[in-house]
């Protein structure tokens, strides 16, 4: 794993997919946007040029799981199914990332910086990216 530099994290949802790109010599990423999705299926055009000007040598989708680690039957398989997507469209690194409390996290991160004016949605999700590319980080590297 010591070749990855940079890793964009997506936060897949149905009406909305968050997006983050984060490097690996900080362990910190920021967030890009919120790509708006129909029923859960993107602009595969946006990603493409997301993918293209970034260039990740890793794609993290995070993994929306229960709390005790069980499948949401709702969304896990259709966060799979993106993930898999990815790989086979643009044949990108793709890693699935356990994203339990990722949306509370960003929720309580954004309110610490700006209050409710900065909990727009789009923001939260971009959020959750940031925080599913930090939390894979941290995974990889035991800070």
């Amino acid at each position: 794993m010591s070749n990855i530099q940079t890793v964009l994290g997506f936060d897949y949802g149905t009406k909305s997919i968050g997006v983050a790109i984060g490097q690996a010599i900080t362990g910190t990423a920021r967030p890009l946007k919120a790509l708006k999705a129909k029923d859960g299926i993107p602009s595969w055009e946006n990603i493409e040029a997301i993918l293209k000007e970034w260039t990740p040598d890793l794609v993290v989708v995070g993994l929306p799981l229960d709390l005790h680690g069980g499948e949401l039957e709702a969304i896990t398989p259709r966060a799979r199914k993106f993930a898999n997507r990815l790989k086979g469209r643009f044949g990108v690194n793709v890693e699935l990332h356990d994203e339990r409390l990722t949306t509370t996290e960003a929720r309580s991160s954004l309110f610490e910086y700006g209050g409710y004016k900065a909990l727009g949605k789009g923001e939260i999700d971009s959020q959750s990216a940031v925080i599913i590319v930090e939390s894979w980080f941290e995974n990889q590297y035991g800070e």
